[in-house]
């Protein structure tokens, strides 16, 4: 993995609050492209997850390059997706109650946007009834985490049938797979899409096509598209990889060779010596999400660098060569591990073109929405 930093340095930090949320713009377009590469240069075959994307202003350049179709967790990211121009938005989470009627306002205030939600029940149908929002079975895949067991087909296609024409299609996220060997990983994506492929040939036999399937996370996504079974078939097959806008060190090794590279940087600040080989600075866990383990990071342009277990607000870092400590008020340049909660970590982006700040957004899905939100809209 290439971390040179050349490429990423600002040309004066000196004005800049740290920790910051660094976005290379240039960077972002590239890896759109990347992924359209990726699938045959066809927009329509992916629906990229937003919450990794989470700005306004980067959905835009989604659309501008012909995606208009998109996955979101949250009502805020479903409004900034609507508020943005998609086309199509799928909410890729179970909600009811006050969240799901969140939902039907923004629907109802963007009609121009085909506006979707995830089932696994008749419970969860009965929500959604004559609302006018779409509905797509969310099968779980073996990640177990949400969704109807895959085996069960027999109820798949009954609780397709008591949607009726509100049905939408298939939801199958499987994010379990994730070996760090390629073939390894290929193997399991396509045995999962097997198992997938009898689902949809039973709703078709049934009289309940999926008018749409959706696959593939990150690691999953050239398996996706690779896929004999979704290639000419009757309906839309799109993946839905969303890290890949940013990417982080982990989907960096694990799409090799597709042209991707970082997007998203966090620039942190040398605030301690604590030790003779050890510094530490200002990006702990409430800056560089800690998710997904130590180290949570890497420190472009120093290989020597290894970051440790961060805190709140302190992040330690040991050095292999005790002679070469950055020294304190020196900048470093941090590569997350986990990219997604890590831009949910920042109120604001800096963006960045040439060494220099561009612009100043509003990292405008972070978090959720006020808890009031639908009834305030309601007054």
């Amino acid at each position: 993995m290439d971390l040179r930093l050349d490429a990423y340095a600002l040309s004066n930090t000196a004005q800049i609050i740290t920790p910051a949320l660094l976005i290379y713009p240039e960077v972002v377009d590239a890896n759109i492209r990347a992924t359209l590469a990726m699938v045959g240069n066809d927009p329509d075959r992916w629906r990229p997850h937003i919450k990794t994307a989470k700005l306004a202003s980067v959905v835009r350049r989604f659309i501008s390059q012909g995606v208009r179709n998109f996955k979101c967790s949250t009502t805020l990211e479903l409004l900034t997706a609507c508020q943005a121009g998609a086309a199509d938005v799928l909410l890729a989470f179970a909600v009811s109650g006050a969240n799901a009627r969140r939902v039907i306002e923004i629907a109802n205030e963007f009609p121009a946007t085909r506006v979707s939600a995830l089932i696994e029940s008749a419970q969860q149908a009965n929500t959604w009834r004559d609302s006018g929002i779409g509905m797509f079975l969310d099968v779980n895949p073996g990640m177990n985490r949400t969704g109807i067991d895959q085996t069960q087909v027999e109820e798949i296609v009954a609780l397709a049938r008591r949607i009726g024409k509100s049905f939408r299609g298939v939801h199958y996220y499987d994010g379990q797979i994730s070996a760090p060997d390629l073939h390894e990983r290929g193997a399991a994506a396509y045995h999962g899409y097997d198992q997938l492929s009898t689902i949809v040939r039973a709703l078709e036999a049934a009289g309940v096509p999926a008018e749409e399937v959706i696959t593939s996370g990150t690691p999953a996504a050239p398996f996706g598209f690779s896929y004999p079974g979704f290639a000419n078939a009757p309906f839309v097959h799109r993946i839905s990889p969303g890290t890949v806008v940013y990417n982080d060190f982990t989907s960096l090794g694990q799409l090799p060779g597709f042209g991707y590279a970082p997007a998203v940087l966090v620039l942190a600040t040398v605030i301690s010596h604590p030790m003779p080989n050890v510094i530490t600075c200002d990006a702990g866990h409430k800056s560089v999400s800690a998710d997904a383990g130590v180290p949570t990071c890497l420190v472009m342009g120093h290989p020597e660098l290894t970051p440790m277990k961060p805190s709140e607000e302190h992040l330690p870092i040991q050095s292999s060569v005790a002679e070469k400590l950055p020294p304190i008020g020196d900048s470093l340049y941090l590569l997350p591990r986990h990219v997604c909660p890590t831009v949910n970590n920042f109120d604001h982006a800096l963006f960045v073109v040439d060494g220099e700040v561009q612009a100043i957004e509003s990292v405008t899905a972070r978090g959720h929405e006020q808890p009031l939100a639908h009834v305030m809209a309601q007054a």
